[in-house]
């Protein structure tokens, strides 16, 4: 084979590298889709029967207090030692201190179902598919809330928001971009670390940035961060597709995403969007 026929075919076995490489990044991004239809479509029909029940718990709440206070008027009826025999067989006094705490604790409970299916719904914006003028804060708080199990072990949030002018982008895009920050950074920390989500904004962009004070990348692990299928995490982990689909997103948000990072130290990801 001569040379000529060997850089042809060292150059068709890059681009079929490459095209596998796009398939693939193409199925976890209609993946991710399917994920957030699901998600949206699961809030939805949760929604209507939290509703009635958080909406129950509010009558129920009310019925209970009614009851306990029946029952001491009732009581006034009756002899002292009759009373008091009836009062302890049913261990009254304990339910008259317990009913109202179990009521108020599922009334929270829903209270928080509740928000976390708004902020899943929020957070997916299936219906939002264009490009729409939305506020940062907004999705950055949603998105917070849903990985809130999985940061709280690690590290705790800082934020550090300005006044943010609204920005035009795809809302569900750009939560998808900080949710997948967010869970890097708390696997760059081992425990008790820090996590910090920092807005502002200048007279050409509008920026969030993820920093955290984990393990960091040296300067070979920055070169290669958002090439696809590349991943710092153990084998098994990941899928080295996260970052790669991240900067995809901001660049067709017309954005930039940037990176510095330390070993030892920490990592700082700044995702600007144009105003």
């Amino acid at each position: 084979m001569n040379q000529g026929h060997r850089s042809e075919s060292v150059q068709i076995a890059k681009l079929q590298t490459e095209i596998k490489m796009l398939r693939e990044q193409l199925l976890q991004s209609e993946k991710l889709a399917s994920l957030g239809q699901l998600a949206a479509g699961v809030a939805h029909e949760i929604n209507n029967p939290i509703g009635y029940v958080a909406s129950n718990m509010k009558v129920l709440a009310e019925y209970s207090s009614n009851l306990i206070h029946l029952v001491k008027r009732l009581s006034q009826q009756v002899d002292d030692e009759t009373r008091a025999n009836l009062l302890a067989h049913f261990d009254f006094e304990y339910v008259c201190d317990d009913l109202p705490k179990l009521v108020l604790e599922s009334e929270q409970g829903l209270s928080r179902v509740v928000g976390i299916i708004h902020d899943l719904k929020d957070f997916s914006h299936i219906e939002q598919a264009d490009f729409v003028e939305a506020d940062l804060h907004q999705g950055i708080l949603s998105t917070l809330n849903l990985v809130s199990n999985e940061l709280k072990y690690r590290a705790d949030v800082v934020k550090d928001f300005a006044e943010l002018p609204k920005v035009n982008c795809i809302p569900s895009q750009l939560n998808q971009v900080l949710l997948n920050l967010l869970l890097n950074a708390a696997k760059a920390i081992k425990q008790d670390g820090t996590i910090t989500i920092t807005t502002g904004f200048d007279d050409f962009w509008v920026w969030f940035a993820v920093s955290d004070n984990g393990e960091g990348m040296d300067s070979v692990q920055l070169g290669r961060i958002f090439e696809p299928f590349y991943t710092t995490k153990p084998k098994g982990e990941g899928t080295g597709l996260g970052l790669s689909l991240s900067r995809g997103i901001v660049e067709k948000h017309q954005g930039v995403i940037n990176v510095s990072s330390t070993p030892g130290v920490g990592s700082c990801f700044t995702v600007k969007i144009p105003r």
